[in-house]
């Protein structure tokens, strides 16, 4: 029984991988994987676990430098950290797309190959070419190889489809595969333009002492990357970790885990690899369950900027030991790509306890597929932009109510809850934000079950409020773009007060680490709107904690960090900003001081500081500025 199954499951793994690296899938990666630790428990030498990628079918074969091998993986965070062993690692999200190699000689782009089966892969130049984040030209003239995944974000996907539609094409089934469809396509080549690329590995004769390093060069030769964290030791995991199950169900874009990796490059050397991993790198992925349900009706929710999000109310079933009832269908472009609507057979899948997310169409109803020409609120016409509803209705009921809720819960009004600003809105006690602190014990009084003990708690609570520090004010206030950490950075760019807040201008924000064109530009315009509101606040008696600038060798010093740190980025950044010098995430003419604790790396940021004459100094070094 024993033998006769390991073959069963060598002959189905094989079947499946072949289909994943089609793009064709026909099972989740959860239900995979559970084929391979079965096999795994069975037969751990079977041949069928080492096989990398799949069979590589197209007569335009090219054999790799170097092996691309997959990753050795876990779901438990305390294997994790038993891997690590103390030592310091870095992590980026594992996008789920196709893993690329590119082949540069004397800086220009030569040969672009898919993964295949590890040893060879097909030839995708032509398709690569299209790709805008793929350089066709970089600094660099020794030959190097650099290794990312091609995938294709979310609001690309729908506009894609539409043009594959529009061709006669098949329409594609997700995100991932119509990356697959699209690169094996002998024709069609320009549908590449709408694909992404990420670098995330580099081989060749390059002197890089740390994956940190390794992401400097990439984006110093115009490579996008992976956002990354700095692992010191195992502490950090498990805020990475809740960080990732956010983005996989709001990112814009599919992963389907983490990939750490040893920071040292000593490591990768002395580890080195097995025939199908690397022993200095390892993928943490989230246990997943999917099940099939059917949609009882889908609900349009309004957002305080007028956005109408879908949620579809299914028929309860059981997932990683949760009930489950309600999936969120992200936005409309998702809805009107798989005409969802009542009575359909989907699969929903939960991974790693994040919120449900729909996986795909099991069987279509019969009934007719419709989505909303009103809003739900207001009854307003809606616009159709792009992947998303919008009302545009300002007084709409639940637009004012969110954007109100969403300052109560920033500003930190906590004993007001939802359901009784509901209240107050409805009795027209509460239609703006200034209008919470014109509320009194007489108009408290007339809502329900409110008496004299709780309208007590309400005013004190909204009394207090009007005593907070700027940052929080501001990312009260619904900015776009205006998140806290992006307000704390305007403040603590030297914009620490009312009167400096509204005299910035585009030019001023592009000066403040963060910010691009773009983002400065949508911030101004967002904030502008809201002076009306800010000085409604002020005169209800609004005063701010003052920020308290001490006086240092680093006040009002514009500082850039590379390399590693004895601390976490994020503590040597706060000392900086307590010690009112300025955080900023690249070198320019502007930046004065460089920290570094390797000044003879290859970082570009070193590089650039030499040759602009900035101060260069070790992490020990500002810690004593600071100090004194």
């Amino acid at each position: 029984m024993s033998n006769k199954r390991i073959q069963e499951l060598e002959k189905e793994i094989e079947h499946h991988k072949v289909l994943y690296y089609k793009g064709q899938t026909e099972i989740p990666d959860h239900e995979y994987d559970k084929l391979e630790d079965e096999l795994r428990e069975l037969s751990p030498d079977s041949p069928i676990l080492k096989m990398v990628g799949s069979v590589v079918t197209a007569e335009d074969k090219v054999k790799h430098d170097e092996k691309m091998l997959s990753l050795a993986k876990t779901y438990k965070e305390d294997e994790l950290a038993t891997w690590m062993d103390g030592r310091e690692a870095i992590s980026m999200y594992k996008i789920d797309g196709m893993s690329c190699s590119l082949i540069y000689e004397n800086g220009n782009l030569v040969l672009a190959k898919t993964r295949g089966d590890g040893t060879f892969g097909e030839n995708i130049t032509s398709k690569a070419l299209w790709i805008d984040t793929i350089p066709n030209t970089i600094k660099e003239e020794k030959r190097i190889e650099v290794r990312g995944e091609i995938y294709c974000d979310e609001e690309h996907f729908f506009s894609l489809s539409d043009d594959m539609v529009a061709l006669g094409l098949e329409k594609p089934t997700s995100q991932r595969n119509i990356v697959a469809g699209i690169i094996s396509r002998k024709d069609h080549l320009q549908l590449s333009k709408k694909l992404t690329f990420k670098a995330f590995e580099l081989l060749g004769d390059i002197s890089v002492q740390t994956e940190v390093e390794k992401v400097k060069y990439l984006e110093a030769q115009g490579f996008e990357t992976l956002e990354y964290t700095l692992h010191k030791d195992a502490k950090s995991l498990s805020k990475t970790i809740d960080e990732a199950k956010d983005f996989m169900a709001e990112g814009d874009y599919l992963i389907d885990g983490i990939v750490f990796s040893f920071n040292d490059q000593k490591w990768h050397r002395e580890l080195g690899e097995t025939a199908h991993h690397p022993r200095y790198k390892m993928a943490f992925k989230f246990q997943g369950e999917s099940r099939e349900t059917v949609i009882e009706n889908i609900l349009w929710q309004v957002s305080r900027n007028g956005i109408l999000t879908p949620v579809a109310n299914v028929k309860p079933v059981e997932l990683s030991g949760a009930k489950i009832s309600r999936v969120t269908l992200h936005n409309f472009g998702l809805v009107k790509q798989f005409e969802l609507k009542q009575g359909d057979r989907i699969e929903i899948i939960r991974s790693g306890e994040v919120i449900p997310k729909f996986l795909e169409v099991v069987e279509s109803s019969d009934e007719e597929f419709s989505y909303p020409k009103t809003c739900p609120s207001c009854d307003e016409e809606i616009e159709v932009v792009d992947i998303r509803l919008i009302c545009r209705n300002s007084e709409c009921p639940a637009i004012v109510k969110e954007s109100i809720l969403n300052y109560i819960q920033k500003i930190g009004i906590d004993d007001l809850s939802s359901k009784r600003l509901e209240e107050l809105i409805r009795a027209k006690l509460v239609l703006k934000i200034s209008d919470l602190y014109k509320l009194n014990m007489e108009s408290l009084l007339t809502l329900d079950k409110v008496k004299e003990k709780l309208a007590t708690k309400l005013l004190g609570a909204i009394e207090k409020s009007k005593t907070v520090d700027l940052v929080t004010f501001l990312s009260a206030l619904g900015i776009s773009g205006g998140a806290y950490n992006k307000c704390e950075k305007v403040v603590f760019a030297g914009h620490d007060s009312l009167e400096k807040v509204k005299s910035l201008t585009p030019d001023k924000l592009i000066l403040i680490d963060g910010f691009a064109k773009k983002s400065a530009d949508d911030f101004y315009l967002s904030l502008s709107e809201k002076f009306p509101l800010i000085e409604e606040l002020e005169s209800v008696g609004f005063s701010f904690e003052e920020v308290i600038k001490v006086e240092t060798k680093v006040s009002n010093k514009k500082i850039c960090i590379t390399g590693s740190l004895s601390e976490k980025r994020s503590v040597i950044e706060s000392k900086i900003r307590d010690a009112s010098g300025i955080v900023v995430s690249s070198v320019s003419k502007n930046t004065d001081i460089l920290v570094t604790n390797d000044q003879s790396s290859g970082s570009s940021k070193l590089k650039k500081a030499k040759d602009l004459g900035i101060l260069i100094i070790t992490e020990e070094e500002l810690i004593s500025m600071i100090s004194s």
